[in-house]
């Protein structure tokens, strides 16, 4: 009875909030991981259970298509009412080994945006700065001899502040100056950082040929504000050029790296996407696209519920609102 009225009522509000044709709106989810268990020092990250609940729930009563069917449906005015892609940026293992199954229980296609350069056990900054911080002995971190200041880490919820507050503040510095931070910050420990997060080539070529759709997310996911055009143009394509050549096949679709419209990406970096070949990109503005919308610059956006109607019910509302986009040429 609980799921027949949630049924009513989502399909109820879908015809409204999210309607089909001329007036479509396609909502993209955007994941990162997805745990085994719970992990207090990654709340924002769903675990296995609530992502096969998420992925049940879309598949019951959203119309999910892939990428790249969603966005030529969407150009020409043919979407379902309800539409939705789900999408997972960086090239986390986890996609792989958890994701996966779930998804294709579920019959859901997905998007893996993929930095080609952190593939066969490289691991991004961020989670070298998340993983040092969670193994760092002691009440305190001290990184004040490269201005990075006193940490407290006496608890989980000590931690997790001390890490959000690391993160912020070497996200936007130069490459070098984040990497070599980032660094000092793992010095601070004994044990062995995971090199294990990421994906191995032969996991991305598994995800494709499991009919998955593979796109392009640079090489190393540096901030392409933040860096010369030339340098920004090579990390786009050549991040391309690599994935092909692990697939064997076309990658026809980006996400911006970070991916907030003006800050992390501008209109030039919009025009490098379409001269290298790509069909369609995506960044993280809230919102649902519509016919109206730059194919590349589809907004992305992932409900922080946990609970499944609630989920599908802010994923609905969320269909009401534009995303940001830049004005591009």
């Amino acid at each position: 009875m609980v799921n027949s009225f949630r049924s009513a009522l989502i399909r109820s509000l879908g015809f409204a909030l999210s309607p089909g044709g001329a007036r479509g709106r396609l909502s993209i989810l955007i994941y990162h991981r997805v745990l085994s268990a719970p992990d207090p020092l990654l709340a924002g990250e769903v675990d296995a259970r609530q992502f096969s609940e998420q992925m049940e729930l879309l598949a019951s009563e959203f119309n999910v298509l892939p990428l790249s069917e969603a966005a030529a449906h969407l150009a020409t005015g043919k979407l379902p009412a309800r539409a939705a892609c789900v999408t997972f940026d960086d090239g986390y293992a986890d996609n792989h080994d958890i994701a996966l199954p779930i998804l294709r229980r579920a019959g859901v296609p997905a998007t893996f945006f993929i930095a080609s350069g952190h593939l066969d056990a490289g691991r991004m900054w961020n989670d070298t700065v998340i993983e040092a911080v969670r193994r760092v002995q002691g009440p305190g971190l001290d990184l004040s001899d490269v201005g990075l200041g006193v940490h407290l880490v006496a608890t989980i919820a000590d931690r997790r502040a001390a890490m959000h507050r690391l993160l912020a503040s070497l996200k936007y510095r130069p490459l070098a100056e984040r990497d070599a931070l980032a660094r000092h910050v793992a010095s601070a420990v004994e044990d062995p950082l995971p090199d294990d997060l990421m994906m191995t080539r032969g996991q991305v070529r598994a995800l494709h040929s499991a009919g998955m759709e593979i796109g392009g997310h640079t090489v190393t996911h540096p901030i392409l504000t933040r860096l010369a055009p030339p340098a920004a143009e090579r990390e786009i394509v050549e991040g391309k050029a690599a994935l092909e050549d692990i697939i064997g096949g076309e990658v026809a679709l980006f996400a911006y790296p970070n991916g907030k419209p003006a800050e992390d990406f501008a209109p030039e970096h919009v025009a490098m996407a379409r001269k290298a070949g790509f069909r369609a990109a995506v960044t993280t503005s809230r919102g649902a696209a519509r016919s109206s919308s730059d194919v590349f610059q589809l907004p992305r956006f992932t409900p922080w519920d946990r609970e499944p109607s609630r989920f599908a019910l802010r994923l609905l509302m969320n269909a009401r609102r534009a995303g940001q986009e830049l004005p591009c040429a």
